[in-house]
């Protein structure tokens, strides 16, 4: 005689629930949702169309090339891309300060060339009236060594 299995339904109340969730209805509407919004978003950035009112105010400018002062191996100094005499930095930067004050001056010195050169340059930087300097440097990796010393 064939045996019956108890599958814990209880008196006659038909069989158990099974304890597993369909997803499939979840998905389907997790897609038609992104898909709404994908088309949704790029409408919503448009903006509401207005007529905008005239003015005379000064345009912002657009926005300026970097200033920036870098020392090579040899120890020649460059502002820029232009190569500068070491005597006419500081009267070449008195001339940007006139019109790029607010600006920062970017210092870039090649990692060879003494300390005192660069703490140089650091002072005519700022003794030309730039008051933001800012040193660049080069992202430090563990497997470069630093370089050795002389």
């Amino acid at each position: 005689m064939a045996e019956m299995i108890d599958m814990g339904g209880g008196d006659d109340e038909g069989p158990a629930l099974a304890g597993e969730i369909n997803v499939t209805p979840f998905v389907d509407v997790m897609l038609v949702l992104l898909i709404v919004f994908m088309v949704a978003a790029p409408l919503m950035m448009a903006g509401v169309p207005v007529q905008l009112p005239k003015s005379e105010a000064a345009r912002v400018s657009a926005p300026r090339e970097p200033l920036v002062v870098s020392i090579d191996r040899e120890g020649r100094i460059f502002l820029r891309q232009d190569p500068v005499e070491p005597d006419g930095l500081r009267d070449a930067l008195r001339r940007l300060a006139l019109t790029e004050k607010d600006a920062v001056v970017y210092v870039r010195a090649d990692r060879t060339i003494p300390y005192g050169r660069a703490m140089e340059v650091l002072g005519i930087v700022s003794a030309s009236g730039f008051g933001r300097v800012s040193l660049l440097s080069e992202a430090s990796t563990a497997s470069t060594p630093p370089p050795a010393a002389r």
